[in-house]
């Protein structure tokens, strides 16, 4: 395994494999018009060149046996609540691709989250997650998180998704 900062130069691949993994984790959450629209707003390659070059934004793929296996997005200094405690980290994204899945990739991707949180002296590290996306929230859970409270994440004008609030801290 190989992990790697992500380059603005490398905004087109990140924009495919985003794209990718967010359908086979998000697909069935809402209509396929909604998850249409979602993508084309956020996941252009214009909008991660433009993420890319924000020096908060923590973009890193995972590669296994020289393929792309997924990627995450750390991102420094956001408050979880309005406690305004501004030394957590946001994971907001953490994707593999589903040919990816239980060879331990997302532990270690995981793990390098954390190790670079606590390199730039974060408290923990907090996210939101789909309630439907059970596979996500046991990974999680198993990593110490705990839910601190609720969501809702805009899709679409006409669609939001519950999601969990969850934290761990170091």
């Amino acid at each position: 395994m190989e992990i790697q900062k992500i380059t603005p130069n490398e905004a087109y691949i990140l924009s495919k494999i985003a794209v990718k993994t967010f359908i086979a984790s998000h697909g069935s959450s809402a209509s396929e018009s909604d998850i249409k629209a979602y993508i084309v707003e956020k996941y252009t390659v214009e909008q991660f060149e433009n993420e890319l070059t924000d020096p908060t934004n923590l973009y890193y793929f995972i590669r296994f046996n020289n393929q792309i296996a997924g990627f995450s997005k750390l991102v420094l200094n956001v408050p979880f609540s309005d406690q305004g405690e501004k030394h957590f980290a946001k994971l907001e994204r953490l994707y593999l691709l589903e040919e990816f899945y239980d060879k331990k990739i997302g532990q270690a991707l995981f793990q390098f989250n954390c190790d670079l949180a606590k390199q730039h002296f974060q408290k923990g590290i907090w996210l939101f997650v789909w309630i439907g996306n059970q596979r996500a929230i046991r990974f999680y859970d198993k990593s110490g998180f705990k839910i601190i409270g609720s969501h809702n994440f805009k899709i679409s004008e006409n669609h939001y998704n519950p999601n969990h609030q969850m934290l761990l801290q170091f």
